[in-house]
């Protein structure tokens, strides 16, 4: 478990930064928290790094699918740091990370392509989307479009597939970056297309960017199903399922 909201019930008695009945939520990094029960702890000094307070027009669950997903895409776009104008193609739009990139980028000014399944056309178009390829009737790597980024928000394309897609100085940026590493070192030297792959950081910056954008109506979760803690398997066998769109929720009683 690496992300999670909730409610503070209790404190040490010397941390400073929060109090017993804040309504917070948080991202315990890319190697978990034990955020997958109903009571787990964390140290002061890491309690600070992962969690902000929980937006105000949000439920916990609702909250709880703008985290993990929510943050690495938007840490890869204060990174590249995209310009109104620009275009950008999102393969995966409709997932977790996918439909991120989507609202991030067209609260920038983006022209935004999303490559999904047709299924979910409407609703990336409600997400923003300009335009959108159905992976599983059109070849996306085809399109005559010039994109000045593709995010490969499930990470399974390669630079190599994606390259005609790009503009001259245009950049590749993937969920996975243990296909596309080297190329992020080796690309940026020839000062033309290249692959970016930048580590995440700055867990609370991200996440108080991405309530300000739930709080000021650019960005709405995307949930796919609910599953109670007791049937948290059940959950993974879906999820690894590759079927989800968005995010799958664990609740926890009381």
């Amino acid at each position: 478990g690496s992300d999670f909201t909730g409610e503070i019930v209790a404190t040490g008695s010397a941390v400073q930064s929060f109090k017993t009945g804040d309504k917070i939520m948080g991202f315990g990094d890319v190697f978990g928290c034990g955020a997958h029960a109903q009571y787990f702890k964390l140290p002061a000094s890491k309690a600070a790094k992962y969690i902000v307070p929980l937006p105000a027009n949000l439920t916990y669950e609702e909250a709880a699918a703008c985290l993990e997903g929510a943050f690495y895409a938007v840490s890869s776009i204060r990174t590249l740091k995209p310009a109104a104008g620009q275009k950008a193609l999102v393969y995966g739009a409709s997932g977790a990370i996918g439909s991120s990139y989507v609202q991030y980028l067209k609260y920038h000014g983006l022209y935004v392509t999303a490559v999904c399944g047709g299924e979910h056309a409407a609703l990336v178009r409600s997400l923003g989307a300009d335009k959108v390829i159905d992976y599983k009737k059109e070849d996306f790597t085809k399109d005559n479009e010039r994109y000045d980024f593709v995010f490969d928000a499930v990470g399974k394309c390669s630079f190599f597939q994606c390259k005609k897609l790009l503009t001259k100085k245009g950049i590749f940026s993937s969920s996975n970056g243990l296909i596309n590493i080297l190329w992020a070192i080796i690309t940026p030297l020839f000062g033309g297309k290249k692959v970016d792959f930048s580590a995440p950081k700055d867990i609370a910056g991200g996440l108080t960017f991405i309530k300000g954008m739930v709080e000021s109506g650019n960005f709405k979760p995307v949930i796919d199903r609910k599953y109670p803690l007791e049937k948290i398997a059940e959950a993974y066998v879906y999820v690894y399922s590759g079927q989800k769109i968005g995010n799958v929720i664990i609740s926890m009683d009381a």
